[in-house]
């Protein structure tokens, strides 16, 4: 009988290893310490206390109703206007690759960095915005002072430093469409609309299926623009479920920050996941 070479375990090793170690310990620990009443030194078990205390506490409450109203605002804006300019910038137009640049490059700068700026653009007095609008006699509103438009002031920003790379998996997507598809519905006499409604969007559907996920994504979990623009504020008004777990954890909560991260973490999965099995579905029966 012939042995199984162990050669091919020496691959797997170290990424399972890593894995392991990054991710599935300090996971099962989250879950663990999301049921105790923690600090550096001792933890006590308390159950689910933790978790009814965060149902309590109306701040916290609101924190994951923006969490989920801004992961699905910018993800479902980052998929049309990715698919729009995907269009438009594969259709010949004069200096496209100039223009592909400019909407790719909001990615490659630091989130950090773009909440900065904004939040100084965005200034309800000093604010480049504001200021702009004034010089035509239109007064500015508060984007990040006025409890209303916090949240979604952000959510703009974010959809803006975004929708560079949702842009560029739906040119991907656009180059994998073989031409015959576009000359048969030519033949049928569609037009430029029922094209894009008949052969464009069912024909893109993996790369929309990869721009919701990862927008999707990224918007229930984010925090570094909300932190950097708004601190969510005013007030709690702009609070995230991740920014929510920050503060949690500064004021010395750290059970109840923990509960939040696994709150976190299961609402991603029972968000995404099945959105993302429902897509696959379809684009099979498709």
């Amino acid at each position: 009988m012939q042995r199984k070479s162990p050669y091919p375990y020496t691959f797997v090793t170290p990424a399972a290893v890593v894995y392991t170690v990054l991710f599935l310990v300090p996971t099962v620990a989250s879950f663990y310490f999301s049921l105790t009443r923690w600090d550096l030194f001792d933890s006590v078990f308390i159950g689910v206390d933790n978790f009814v205390q965060f149902f309590k506490e109306p701040f916290l409450i609101q924190g994951l109703v923006n969490t989920i109203i801004f992961g699905f605002l910018t993800s479902g804006a980052k998929v049309v206007l990715g698919l729009l300019l995907a269009v438009l910038l594969t259709s010949g137009l004069y200096g496209q690759g100039f223009l592909r640049t400019l909407i790719f490059f909001p990615v490659l700068v630091s989130t950090i960095g773009i909440g900065l700026t904004f939040a100084e653009l965005m200034h309800p007095t000093r604010g480049a915005i504001n200021v702009a609008l004034e010089a035509i006699g239109i007064e500015g509103p508060g984007w990040l002072t006025n409890p209303t438009l916090a949240l979604f002031s952000v959510a703009l920003v974010d959809i803006w430093k975004g929708v560079g790379l949702a842009t560029l998996i739906y040119i991907a997507g656009l180059a994998a469409i073989s031409p015959d598809y576009y000359e048969a519905a030519k033949i049928d006499g569609a037009t430029r609309s029922q094209q894009f409604w008949r052969v464009t969007v069912p024909l893109v559907r993996p790369a929309t299926i990869t721009v919701v996920t990862l927008s999707l994504i990224s918007g229930l979990r984010t925090f570094d623009i909300i932190w950097a623009m708004t601190g969510g504020g005013p007030g709690f008004s702009s609070d995230v479920l991740a920014s929510v777990v920050y503060k949690q954890y500064q004021a010395g909560f750290y059970g109840l920050s923990t509960a939040g991260n696994v709150m976190l973490f299961l609402m991603i999965a029972i968000l995404v996941l099945p959105l993302t099995y429902w897509l696959n579905k379809r684009e099979i029966d498709l």
